[in-house]
């Protein structure tokens, strides 16, 4: 049998330990939250390398690809350089198979997604949805400069972000991830900010904790399309009126696991990081976006 070990800066209450079936293999998937304390996920990677099979790197990005380049971020290569003999996936090469496909499902589900409103409130960690949801005709807000910075300066282009992102992210990926993105404990502190954006959207995608950390109280009828979620999450976005819920990865156990979890599976059984590896895998095992009604 594999296994894959998630080590996460997300809370430890988010914990959960699951076994997957793919082809005749089985995986067993662990997640370990970490609480937002660096050296505690350093420690996690350095025992776990060489004894698992592939190790996910959660609640930080190594890179962000935007318009084919690669933005690395300093301290995110701090913790993969912990493991040498384990692949560190953190699920940037599936984000732009999976969160592409999430957006066409979706267009399946619903026709055609012209003229829909859509609020990505991070794109930049989102370029390839973005891109698409763009492709498709919707109405597209980037939330970066929002809910990233703190600005209240909307971006209703993708050559704008483009622009932005080759003069700030040579700074912003030196920053330490706590400054950017709520980690452990922040990621269940509500700060509402700038909910007017909400508000319009038809469609709100992106990071969940991001969402749930800036989002008005209400959310009704909007279709959150989003990666990792657990029962309370879903209990929580269907409370606030949501109606739709596209997750990126299928709901395992309870839960839709990150990209990062599911890339480190991937590798567990290929022993490849390719994309075209990745492709092939996915297609065998099933792994695709899914659809939940929270009416």
């Amino acid at each position: 049998m594999k296994e894959v070990v998630s080590v996460s800066l997300g809370s430890s209450s988010r914990d959960r330990r699951v076994r997957l079936k793919i082809g005749t293999e089985t995986v067993r998937i662990v997640r370990i939250g970490t609480d937002g304390d660096i050296r505690k996920a350093k420690n996690w990677i350095r025992r776990l390398d060489g004894r698992v099979d592939a190790i996910g790197l959660g609640g930080i990005d190594r890179y962000l690809t935007i318009a084919g380049r690669r933005y690395p971020f300093r301290q995110a290569e701090s913790l993969a350089r912990m493991a040498t003999r384990s692949p560190v996936c953190d699920g940037s090469l599936l984000k732009n198979t999976l969160e592409r496909d999430a957006v066409l499902c979706l267009e399946r589900a619903l026709g055609s997604l012209k003229g829909r409103r859509v609020l990505l409130v991070s794109a930049t960690d989102r370029y390839g949805m973005a891109e698409t949801f763009d492709a498709c005709g919707a109405q597209i807000t980037c939330g970066d400069l929002l809910y990233g910075l703190g600005l209240p300066m909307p971006v209703r282009k993708l050559s704008v972000l483009r622009r932005l992102a080759s003069w700030l992210m040579p700074v912003i990926t030196r920053c330490p991830i706590q400054t950017l993105y709520p980690v452990g404990k922040e990621q269940t502190v509500r700060r509402p900010r700038f909910t007017r954006y909400f508000d319009e959207a038809d469609i709100i995608a992106g990071d969940l904790h991001y969402i749930h950390r800036y989002m008005p109280d209400r959310l009704d009828g909007k279709i959150i399309v989003t990666n990792t979620t657990t029962e309370e999450d879903r209990a929580f976005l269907k409370k606030s009126g949501a109606s739709i819920l596209v997750t990126t990865t299928p709901i395992l156990g309870g839960r839709s696991f990150g990209t990062n979890v599911m890339e480190a599976v991937l590798a567990a059984l290929s022993g490849e990081m390719t994309h075209a590896c990745h492709s092939l895998r996915l297609r065998e095992a099933g792994i695709a976006p899914q659809i939940v009604s929270l009416g």
